[in-house]
């Protein structure tokens, strides 16, 4: 399929059984979730919806707590790096090709409640890395083939002035041996050094980070760790229209917001379900 171009789709965030508890504590921090939504496969979630991108809180209800138990094995916390794609089957043979293949591409739905009062069904086509090389979560492809049952206009405005997700991290005691997973993937010439023993990735708005944990904690604060300097995705970082009205935000709502630089604000992972949250101006 020619060489591949990586834009984050979305973030995956594994609540588990705890979908009530991370509903109320994302909605506080400022999100405007989308209501719960339900997997043709037995799972749930509250997508928050941004211009290119998304993240989604992903759990289960008590009645299908024995549906798609692989996930819930998974950290609580950051669990999933999404990419986008209109072929999920090419994508496939991409990954075949390179030695990434995991399971073949899977479909499945969701009904979407509307506005109007109507319930259309979301499709999917979702294609994985194989697992093995994926420590403490999944990276995967997502071909949305209703995108205008996700996007949605109405569902893009946050009390908290988030426009897109722009950073996302993972932190690894080998910085350069996750990311030249993703170099396989897309092409060793897209990552770039950081100059501090870590390394990037550009994906549409959203640069995805390999630092060390020693770095995390200097960017985030105390983040959760893989075992044995393994890899864990720790961190978001968000644009938003205006620094000050969200500092005002979180300031009225009584939220602990920390700030490492003057041009940022950042909530961290233990106030927010093992993630930490980074907030730029756009």
């Amino acid at each position: 399929m020619g060489t591949l171009i990586p834009i984050v789709d979305h973030a995956v965030i594994n609540v588990a059984g705890k979908l009530d508890e991370t509903q109320a504590l994302f909605g506080h921090l400022g999100f405007q979730l989308t209501s719960r939504g339900h997997h043709s496969l037995g799972s749930s979630n509250h997508l928050a919806i941004f211009g290119e991108n998304y993240f989604e809180l992903l759990g289960y209800e008590a009645a299908n707590a024995d549906k798609r138990q692989d996930l819930w094995g998974a950290p609580l916390g950051l669990t999933g790096l999404v990419w986008k794609t209109t072929d999920a089957d090419a994508v496939y043979r991409h990954l075949q090709d390179v030695g990434l293949a995991g399971d073949a591409p899977a479909s499945f739905f969701r009904p979407v409640t509307l506005r109007d009062g109507s319930s259309p069904e979301a499709r999917f086509r979702t294609v994985r890395l194989a697992a093995d090389r994926v420590d403490n979560g999944r990276s995967f492809f997502c071909q949305h083939d209703t995108p205008e049952l996700v996007w949605r206009q109405e569902w893009q405005t946050h009390p908290n002035g988030v426009t897109n997700i722009v950073g996302f991290a993972i932190a690894c005691a080998d910085p350069l041996a996750v990311a030249s997973v993703y170099g396989t993937l897309f092409g060793q010439s897209r990552l770039q050094s950081d100059d501090r023993d870590g390394y990037r990735l550009q994906a549409g708005k959203t640069q995805v980070r390999f630092i060390t944990p020693q770095r995390a904690l200097s960017l985030y604060g105390p983040v959760p760790q893989g075992e044995n300097g393994a890899a864990r995705m720790v961190a978001l970082e968000f644009s938003v229209s205006s620094l000050p009205a969200s500092a005002a935000y979180f300031q009225r709502q009584g939220i602990e917001v920390l700030s490492h630089q003057p041009d940022e604000l950042l909530i961290s992972a233990p106030h927010a379900f093992n993630v930490a949250l980074r907030f730029t101006a756009a």
